[in-house]
């Protein structure tokens, strides 16, 4: 029987394309309900990791699990027990709202009659009411994100991954991901949430992930997190080159050495 402990296991998985390393050793874990956030620039590795949970990819080594099921041995576990939003919305534009989370059901095996009640009651969820009939294609940037989220949940999962979700969204649109996710915490499902925006991370997640160059470089509650990096500073510039070593030995002096000088 699958081990429902954690909700996400990922032990020392690594990923290589050609040359480059995407993944080096990755490991976190996130339990039951919780949101997770991974953080990190572009080209961290943060969506390669999502792709190897969701089953898009297979890891060149370690081990994963989803809501107790291997990412490797057990992809159809897998995929039955999450949701996925990647960075760009996975729709038929020529499609209406309502036709597209209609197909989605039917694809899950909902129906004809389910599938478009389910399809009518996430329309009213999202605030998309208004939209149902019109094609996807002439969604605003927020719409064409919840409507894309409402797919994903045609049937409840038990993990959801929002792959840099709110990109390229305005204020308002980010602030309904935001509520979403919000709401997925109340309903018990996991969500890992990988973003660029450090106050995003910090508002909704439970745990902060930071990943850089493919490796995981802090793993902690955003409000340690804060108080590792934190604190004051003050930044010297000298007019000319040659008075670098000059400065240093006097700030050195004012701080009785407590400070590091950087170049």
């Amino acid at each position: 029987m699958p081990d429902r402990t954690q909700s996400l296991l990922v032990e020392e998985v690594t990923k290589s394309f050609g040359p480059v390393e995407a993944l080096r050793g990755v490991s976190f874990a996130a339990a039951p309900g919780e949101v997770l956030g991974v953080l990190g620039p572009n080209g961290a590795g943060k969506t390669t990791v999502v792709n190897i949970l969701a089953t898009l990819l297979r890891p060149d080594s370690g081990r994963a699990v989803v809501a107790g099921h291997d990412v490797v041995t057990d992809a159809a576990g897998v995929r039955r027990s999450i949701m996925l939003t990647g960075q760009y919305a996975a729709l038929d534009d020529s499609l209406t709202g309502f036709e597209n989370l209609v197909l989605f059901a039917r694809l899950l095996g909902m129906r004809r009659r389910a599938a478009r009640a389910r399809a009518r009651e996430l329309l009213a969820e999202f605030d998309l009411d208004d939209a149902a009939d019109r094609p996807v294609g002439r969604y605003s940037g927020g719409m064409r994100r919840r409507i894309d989220i409402a797919c994903g949940l045609v049937v409840p999962p038990q993990v959801v991954f929002l792959d840099e979700p709110t990109t390229g969204l305005d204020p308002r649109s980010r602030q309904r991901v935001w509520d979403l996710v919000a709401g997925f915490k109340a309903q018990g499902i996991t969500t890992l949430l990988t973003t660029q925006y450090l106050e995003e991370a910090d508002l909704l997640a439970d745990r902060i992930v930071v990943v850089d160059r493919g490796v995981v470089v802090a793993d902690d509650t955003a409000v340690r997190l804060k108080d590792r990096v934190g604190g004051s500073f003050c930044e010297v510039v000298p007019l000319r080159p040659g008075d670098v070593t000059a400065i240093a030995d006097v700030v050195r002096t004012l701080t009785y050495g407590a400070v590091e000088i950087g170049a």
